[in-house]
């Protein structure tokens, strides 16, 4: 089996948790169980490694909540650990997500230590007050700090997280906080808009947006500028230098395989005979840490289920993928999908390319509409 496969692993605790946030994230104890929580996690990859056929896994990616709470020797221990349980690429891209709070921020130089080699940084702002109005625990200045001691640490792959669309945001104030992004010169940006998800205080009490117009004017300046100052859009919310695309994240939109631990964490495994199953964990940490597997989650995905996995991650990124690789990954033939793609393609939301399953820019930018027509 020839199918790439990464590891995602999830760490579920925050400081607090943010008014927009519909991630699996819960409120850290006064004294976290990291080693109780490693453990755990440990005896995850051991179970599902057999899944694995014996493939390597070229990437992970350390997500939350907030990761950078867990201490570098604690980091270290997971991923020795997962290096003695399944095979681990020697160029393997390993990515953690951290928060920009000072006390964070001093354990970056032993995540490096500890084999972390991409650092993401939730920086969302740069404006105090729009920090504040999304219930951030940080500041600008911790941001500036956080991507100094970064580089201080041995980081030369950054990536920062940053919203648009914020509270009372104008093009003038949006434009302002990329600016500052770029001034930082991250390998990676992911610039993408808020959005009220349903089961986030947001959602029950919305703050005042910008409209309509207005996102578009920031999305189209923002665009401008990001390609300008060297960032290619390869996909919808992710911009890169040449060469800095997130492996991890194009595995994904590529419909690889990930083993996924940690509570609430899901996993997509190709089995032997072709079919694609998926893995969940318990959500609640103290469900996770009391039994990791028992409580969890296996189900078949169907032919459709296939068909609307692959598009609505393909379809994500801006140059698409190759039409053969539909069914690759899916073991259906194109021919399954024909009338549709044919409709998306007289619509003009798909390239016309056959060799191709592309989005025009009209369908990246309406990927709905494009996902709607293909999702029969």
């Amino acid at each position: 089996m020839n199918i790439p496969l990464g590891l995602y692993v999830h760490i579920p605790w925050c400081v607090r948790k943010c008014p927009y946030c519909d991630f699996n994230s819960h409120r850290a104890p006064e004294v976290l169980p990291e080693g109780q929580y490693v453990d755990a996690l440990l005896r995850d990859v051991a179970a599902q490694a057999p899944r694995a056929g014996g493939r390597r896994v070229d990437t992970v990616f350390i997500g939350g909540g907030t990761p950078s709470l867990f201490s570098g020797r604690a980091i270290g221990r997971l991923l020795e650990g997962v290096a003695s349980l399944v095979p681990l690429a020697t160029d393997a891209e390993i990515t953690l997500e951290a928060n920009p709070g000072t006390a964070e921020a001093r354990r970056f130089a032993d995540y490096r230590a500890a084999g972390v080699n991409r650092l993401s940084i939730g920086a969302q702002s740069f404006d105090d007050r729009k920090l504040r109005s999304l219930g951030r625990i940080h500041d600008r200045a911790e941001v500036l700090v956080a991507a100094a001691l970064a580089r201080d640490a041995g980081f030369d792959n950054l990536n920062l997280d940053l919203m648009y669309g914020l509270p009372g945001q104008s093009l003038e104030q949006a434009m302002a906080d990329l600016e500052a992004a770029i001034v930082l010169a991250p390998e990676h940006l992911s610039w993408y808009q808020l959005t009220l998800e349903p089961n986030t205080l947001f959602h029950h009490a919305p703050p005042s947006l910008p409209d309509d117009d207005v996102l578009g004017d920031i999305m189209d300046a923002g665009l401008e500028r990001l390609a300008e100052a060297g960032y290619r859009q390869y996909e919808i919310s992710a911009h890169a230098r040449a060469g800095r695309a997130a492996r991890h994240n194009l595995n994904y939109w590529q419909f690889g395989d990930y083993l996924g631990i940690g509570a609430g964490a899901h996993a997509k495994l190709t089995q032997s005979d072709g079919t694609v199953c998926r893995l969940s964990r318990p959500r609640h940490p103290r469900d996770y840490l009391a039994d990791p597997i028992a409580k969890g989650g296996e189900r078949l995905l169907s032919e459709e289920d296939l068909v609307v996995e692959f598009f609505l991650n393909a379809l994500r990124l801006a140059e698409g993928v190759p039409a053969r690789l539909f069914e690759a990954r899916t073991g259906l033939p194109l021919a399954t999908v024909e009338p549709r793609l044919a409709e998306a393609r007289g619509r003009g939301l798909l390239d016309p390319d056959p060799s191709a399953l592309r989005p025009t820019l009209q369908g990246l930018r309406f990927l709905n509409d494009l996902l709607e027509v293909l999702d029969g």
